[in-house]
């Protein structure tokens, strides 16, 4: 073998025929100069000094392969020193209408510790422009394939602590050839990455120390960007194979991507991905052509976890794991409309100890989870899920017995109680048994029903409302609580149900896991029948973003209280209910103030002097309150605002007995009424007194 070492600004690079790696150095003890890098060119290509700063060239000056001295001065003016300590800082500052970088070759493998390349730094990036994390932004700077070229990964990173952000990457294939253990892929993680066209079998393989985990980037995150689509939406004219491989790495981060279109899966992992954390990415659309699972999780993948992702429209199962050491906790997941190519469970798990709690699994033609015995998997938990619209069990423990694909994939159905403990190997969770009811109905009282029935002692059941049609196994849409299963395998539950609810269970054992669930019961009305209950609204497929919330409505300003600097009585002669010139200047500010204001309305209360029977005035202070309503009325006041109550001699303004007072007490008082519930305040007048 032909192998050449040397050493440049503290990274190691080796050589051999066709393959040219660099190797990261160690964590913390990293000598490479760091800088503030900012990329001005979109262009690729050799190294080579000129106008702008490239992608290639930042990398290369990250990585301590390529000097500042060995540029341009132009493009020293782009290279800032950083602190010691600190890590290089890779921004962008492209040209506008040239922000997309194609690439002619594979860009240099990172090796550079804690190294930042911020796509979010471009001028016309707006991170603003999104309110769901698991839909980000739509990145400003693109990194694709130039026309006639093939470049199998866009990012190579085998460094610790290194960050990409707010990237769109797409595009990054080969043609079929040996690349089953090196998938191409839009950013591959591992400590000195095979060449792409290596297979298991080729003796280079030794050199990239998989067994040394020391070796093995750590805390790599991948955040904000857009993988397998360019920042318009639109599928790519040439799709990526794969788009995040960690397939020898710690501690990696992938959230708040969107990562779509894929030939293959949107997330795979190979050797090593122990404390991979994939949290609130939307995985939609990918295993078009190739590898159908969203998520396909092999090697060891010890503390790894899977939460609150949008995964949804892929080929495949939303998650699969295949024989995995180590465990995963899957939570919070949103597992929808997956199995689009092949028919496979929504969550398909190997091995031992995975939780899969909190999630919803639905709209797949497979059951939703899928427990295979292949070598032997023991307490994997799957609680608190919610389920709808399967092709089979919510929870499906498949047999070594069955070892067809279309059973590993998709389930071989429902168990028969365990029989023998050869049972406990051959089948996933250890067979556990599924709860039995003991009656296929349960008669319910005047406002609750008790549910009974034997289960796997030392385990507990989780009873679940069944809300679609179908006997006896049907998704189970609603946890409505745990009991304990007692020492003699009994358990019994008291629910407030509606007659007509059907409920089913599954039992959990802390040392063997979650079972398949129970046949489906059915809670009876008091008179023996089965009452059909409302079937809810069926839910359409839908992998799109939530929709954007409401403007916010500008709260209207505070009411203010209504200042009316109008008169609110007129006056009338003896014995008389005809308006005078002068009332009829009263009530034209009265009407003008009505048709102005279409939240007053007004009760116009009659009135007159004591000098006549009570049955006459009464009948007077009506004619009066009539008359001045009719005036309103021609001055266009609408009738339905107006209101007569004649009070006749009840309600004087004095118990005086002068002209004055007589004078005041022959009135029409205008009582206004603010609908909004506000005081009015007025200002009172006598212009139109007659003194008789």
């Amino acid at each position: 073998m032909n192998q050449r070492w040397w050493i440049g600004y503290g990274a190691v690079a080796l050589t051999v025929p066709g393959l040219a790696l660099a190797v990261a150095p160690v964590a913390g003890q990293s000598t490479l100069a760091t800088y503030s890098l900012r990329v001005t060119s979109a262009e690729d290509g050799p190294v080579q000094p000129d106008a702008g700063l490239t992608l290639r060239e930042a990398i290369e000056l990250a990585n301590g392969t390529l000097t500042p001295e060995q540029l341009s001065e132009a493009e020293r003016a782009f290279v800032q020193p950083l602190p010691a300590g600190q890590g290089s800082r890779i921004g962008f500052d492209l040209p506008a209408g040239q922000t997309t970088i194609a690439l002619v070759d594979l860009l240099p493998e990172i090796v550079a510790p804690e190294l930042v390349i911020d796509g979010t730094t471009q001028a016309g990036y707006d991170g603003s422009a999104t309110y769901d994390p698991r839909f980000p932004a739509a990145p400003a700077v693109s990194l694709t394939v130039a026309a006639g070229s093939e470049v199998a990964r866009g990012l190579t990173i085998a460094a610790d602590g290194v960050t990409v952000r707010g990237l769109s990457l797409y595009g990054f294939r080969t043609s079929d050839r040996a690349t089953q253990t090196t998938p191409p892929s839009d950013i591959f993680v591992s400590a000195l990455a095979p060449p792409v066209d290596s297979s298991p079998l080729s003796p280079v393989l030794a050199l990239f120390r998989l067994e040394d985990s020391d070796a093995a980037p750590r805390g790599v995150v991948i955040e904000q960007n857009w993988l397998g689509l360019p920042p318009d939406g639109e599928f790519p004219t040439v799709p990526s194979a794969f788009g995040v491989t960690v397939f020898n790495a710690l501690e990696t981060t992938i959230r708040n991507n969107r990562i779509q279109n894929h030939d293959g899966s949107a997330i795979i992992t190979g050797f090593r991905a122990d404390g991979l954390q994939v949290s609130e990415n939307a995985i939609i659309g990918n295993g078009l052509a190739g590898m159908p699972d969203a998520l396909r999780l092999e090697g060891t993948i010890a503390a790894s976890a899977i939460t609150d992702n949008l995964i949804c429209a892929n080929d495949g199962s939303g998650i699969y794991l295949y024989k995995p050491e180590g465990a995963t906790q899957i939570t919070g997941n949103a597992i929808q409309y997956n199995g689009r190519r092949f028919e496979r469970a929504a969550v398909y798990l190997m091995g031992s100890d995975h939780q899969l709690t909190d999630n919803f699994i639905g709209y797949q033609p497979g059951p939703g989870v899928a427990v295979t015995a292949y070598p032997e998997s023991h307490r994997n938990q799957i609680r608190g899920n919610r389920y709808a619209e399967l092709d089979g069990l919510a929870i499906d423990l498949n047999t070594q017995g069955n070892t067809g694909v279309e059973d590993f994939q998709k389930g071989d159905g429902p168990n028969p109680p365990r029989n023998s403990h050869h049972r406990r190997r051959e089948t996933g969770n250890a067979a556990i048994n599924a709860p039995q009811f003991d009656a296929y109905s349960f008669a319910s009282g005047a406002a609750e029903v008790t549910l009974t029935g034997t289960a796997d002692p030392g385990s507990e059941v989780d009873l679940y409302r069944v809300a679609e049609d179908g006997f006896p196994y049907s998704p189970l849409s609603e946890p409505l609580g745990t009991v304990s299963v007692s020492p003699e395998g009994t358990f019994s539950a008291t629910l407030a149900l509606p007659p007509g609810t059907r409920v089913s269970a599954i039992a959990t054992d802390p040392e063997w896991g979650t079972s398949e669930p129970a046949a489906v019961a059915a809670v009876l009305a008091t008179d023996g029948t089965l009452p059909e209950l409302p079937t809810p609204p069926a839910e359409l497929p839908n992998c799109d973003p939530p929709a954007p919330p409401p403007e916010p409505v500008e709260p209207p300003p505070p009411l203010e209280p209504l200042r009316l600097e109008i008169p609110r009585n007129i006056h009338f002669a003896l014995d008389r209910s005809n308006i005078s010139p002068e009332s009829a200047g009263v009530l034209d500010q009265i009407a003008a103030a009505l048709l102005e204001y279409p939240f007053l309305t007004v009760e116009l209360h009659g009135h007159t002097d004591p000098r006549a029977s009570a049955a006459y005035n009464l009948a007077l202070s009506e004619r009066r309150a009539l008359a001045a309503r009719d005036y309103l009325i021609r001055r266009g006041v609408p009738l339905e605002r107006m209101r007569i109550v004649p009070f006749g001699l009840t309600q004087r303004r004095s118990q005086g007995n002068t002209r004055l007072d007589y004078a005041r007490d022959r009135r029409v008082e205008f009582i206004f009424t603010d609908v909004r519930g506000l005081d009015i305040i007025f200002q009172d007048q006598e212009v139109d007194l007659q003194l008789e």
